[in-house]
């Protein structure tokens, strides 16, 4: 069972501290430090009559961020309980966390609800109890991940040790577990919320420490997570007139006598509109007079002041160089660098090729290695690879497939389970997965495939001969960066490309003088046809995924937007991507479907639009094969498998106007509609996965005769 230490940072906390320390004795807590930065009271008597570990800093040394990391080194526990000393756990709050925890090994923090005490104001309760609710509705413990709020509280949380030695709290004056919580979500680690990791604690400050408060917390928000609270005279009095209504109705349901009621209504409308006012004033703190700032403070800071002393503890210096504070040490984390393989590769070149043997190109079955980046669910390159690599092994080659993951993604699934999920997302396959590549076996043929594959593919001993099976042109994927360069490096080392399109074949050659082939994507053809369903006369559906930027999503959303203007009634539904986009119309979505699940979404729809401004992509197609008429965008590279005109595709370029006409023609022409539907399923008839997969082949054929023939000519 992982051991827990409890870090309480303390500054005259005597009220509740004994409390306190008596509740983590009570959950059996591993470790309690205290650190207390100059108390006057009895706070430090009660920590060492508890047997707390007792740590003391100057009240200058104190700050919100630098103490609790301070703390957190110090502690040896594997989990680290972060607590205020007005906060008083509930029973059964550490048993919580341990099965937060216990939910998935990527949770980096956790935390809990806060309960207002007995003698707590109704406008205090009613929020903490509102607010709290809106995380688990059903009482239950939820994981929250990217696109989840960033929210957490030192007040209560806690956080996985290794978690924290990677993130760190930030050295901020306020919210530096807001800012914790924001910086840990975009690492990839995920976030725990559990109900019944409760303690008893409520700020019930006098009306105008109140607004102080509030000030600091968002003038901390400002500086931490950039959030700007606004202030609008009628919308805040809108909205001050709501939580006094809300705070009424709350005290009515608490059968609070009239005379209470109407006591605490008038203190109810101070503490809202107050809190309107000093939130609008904290965001746009640093625009204040210093002096000012000073006595809006709670803590007396201004923004000019360093990690929360107060500045008029300390001197003026303006002309005086500012002191740097004390340097974070963080020890090595990596065995090797990430990109460090493929410097190598561009420094020192690929390892040689093994001679192949003559006549080996023609031989009937060879020894396919396919190597591929990380993936998920819904992927649609390492579907393409996978419908290919499993109709390969249908043809007498034996195949394997090797993870290349140089930044750990999938670091923590097995082997066997990763296989299991190929055979589950996309294609049966029948030969092993391997993660890494430390049992290299040797092949006729390495596979690269993404960008992340060929370097590492470039160094394998024991290859007769490789190839490059490009889905779409990668360097595209990022802004001018590292990986944009790796990625176009990819393309120059000799390696023979099969293209998945004519027009990303011929990319390849002029940009890059590269070897390369191509081959049309196919459609399964068994599970996309025109199924007996009724198709929608009005339903428009755009597969958008904001996270993808080749996807234009933006002016997809514009061109919907106008249509729906000009056609009121169009129902437009939005599937692919778990991200629910906020938009200027009304719409439905759904998450990613199941394969069957997309091919009666499109034959269910009037109108599919699918936008790519790189390779063109598989669904077109897929929508195309279920007789859904399709609009894409001219001028890209789906003019090189559908013709100028674009054959069955509605075509337009990169212009919501023109694309809300498009869709609009197809909306309004129901002959049009019908016509482009029997064009589409006959265009794609004959793209199948076997045609395709005989292509491919013939371009493994091909990378492997260059080889043997770059032998020959060596000879000679």
């Amino acid at each position: 069972m992982s051991t827990v230490s409890a870090i309480i940072p303390v500054k005259d906390g005597e009220r509740y501290l004994r409390e306190l320390l008596e509740a983590l004795a009570r959950e059996e807590i591993d470790e309690v430090i205290v650190i207390d930065s100059g108390s006057r009271d009895s706070s430090m008597q009660i920590a060492r009559a508890a047997g707390a570990h007792l740590l003391e800093i100057a009240p200058e040394e104190f700050g919100h961020g630098v103490t609790r990391n301070l703390g957190a080194q110090e502690s040896r526990g594997e989990l680290i309980c972060f607590l205020t000393q007005d906060s008083t756990p509930c029973p059964g709050w550490l048993a919580a966390y341990r099965e937060a925890f216990a939910l998935d090994e990527r949770i980096g923090a956790a935390y809990g609800p806060h309960l207002p005490r007995p003698d707590t104001s109704p406008m205090i309760a009613r929020e903490l109890e509102e607010f709290f609710a809106t995380f688990s509705p059903t009482g239950e413990p939820v994981i929250q991940g990217p696109g989840d709020p960033p929210f957490l509280s030192n007040v209560n949380a806690c956080y996985r040790r290794s978690c924290w030695q990677e993130i760190r709290f930030r050295q901020v004056a306020y919210a530096e577990d807001q800012a914790f919580g924001a910086d840990m979500l975009a690492a990839g680690w995920l976030k725990a919320y559990h109900p019944r990791a409760a303690v008893y604690h409520a700020h019930d400050y006098p009306p105008l420490d109140f607004m102080r408060r509030y000030f600091d917390e968002y003038r901390g928000l400002r500086e931490s997570a950039g959030h700007i609270e606004r202030l609008a005279p009628l919308q805040a009095l809108r909205q001050t007139a709501t939580a006094v209504a809300a705070d009424r109705r709350w005290m009515a349901a608490r059968q609070m006598s009239a005379r209470e009621q109407l006591r605490w209504s008038a203190r109810s409308a101070a503490h809202h509109g107050g809190r309107r006012i000093f939130s609008a004033l904290g965001s746009h703190a640093a625009a204040l007079p210093p002096a000012l700032e000073r006595a809006l403070s709670l803590e007396a800071r201004d923004s000019r002041s360093n990690g929360g002393t107060p500045h008029n503890d300390r001197p003026r210096t303006e002309k005086a160089p500012p002191q740097l504070p004390a340097p974070e040490r963080h020890p090595a984390r990596l065995e090797s660098e990430s990109y460090e393989e493929m410097m190598r590769v561009i420094h020192d070149g690929p390892v040689p090729l093994e001679e192949p043997v003559p006549g080996m190109s023609a031989r009937e079955r060879l020894r396919l290695a396919l190597l591929i980046p990380p993936f998920s669910r819904g992927s649609g390159g390492h579907n393409t690879l996978f419908q290919l690599l499993t109709r390969l092994e249908a043809r007498g080659h034996t195949c394997s497939v090797w993870l290349v993951d140089p930044h750990n993604h999938q670091r923590d699934a097995r082997p066997a389970r990763l296989r299991q999920e190929v055979r589950e997302y996309f294609a049966p396959l029948r030969g092993p997965f391997y993660k890494g590549l430390d049992a290299w076996q040797g092949a006729d043929i390495a596979i690269a495939t993404g960008w992340q594959t060929v370097h590492a593919a470039l160094s394998l001993p024991r290859c007769r001969a490789r190839a490059y099976i490009v889905n779409d042109h990668e360097p595209d994927f990022f802004p001018a960066s590292v990986e944009r360069v790796l990625a176009e490096d990819t393309y120059r080392h000799g390696i023979h490309c099969i293209a998945a399109s004519p027009w990303l074949r011929d990319l390849l050659i002029e940009r890059y003088g590269a070897s390369a082939d191509s081959f049309e994507l196919g459609v399964d053809h068994g599970l996309y046809r025109p199924l007996d369903v009724p198709r929608r006369e009005d339903t428009v559906i755009y597969y958008a995924r904001h996270a993808t930027p080749r996807r234009a999503t933006p002016v997809g959303l514009m061109a919907l937007g106008e249509l729906k203007r000009r056609r009121p009634q169009t129902r437009i539904v939005l599937f692919g991507s778990n991200e629910r986009p906020h938009t200027t119309f009304d719409y439905e979505h759904y998450p990613v479907l199941t394969l069957p699940q997309l091919a009666r979404l499109y034959c269910e729809a009037t109108v599919g639009l699918c936008l790519s401004l790189t390779n063109f992509s598989l669904m077109p197609k897929e929508m195309l094969a279920c007789g859904l008429p399709c609009v894409e965008l001219a001028g890209i590279s789906a003019e090189s498998i559908f013709g100028a005109d674009g054959g069955p595709l509605e075509l337009a370029p990169l212009d919501p106007l023109l694309l809300a006409d498009a869709i609009e023609r197809l909306l309004a022409d129901r002959e049009l509609r019908a016509r482009r539907s029997r064009q589409g399923v006959d265009f794609v008839a004959s793209h199948t996965w076997e045609r395709a997969t005989e292509e491919v082949e013939a371009g493994l054929r091909r990378a492997l005769k260059a080889s043997e023939q770059a032998l020959a000519g060596e000879r000679r």
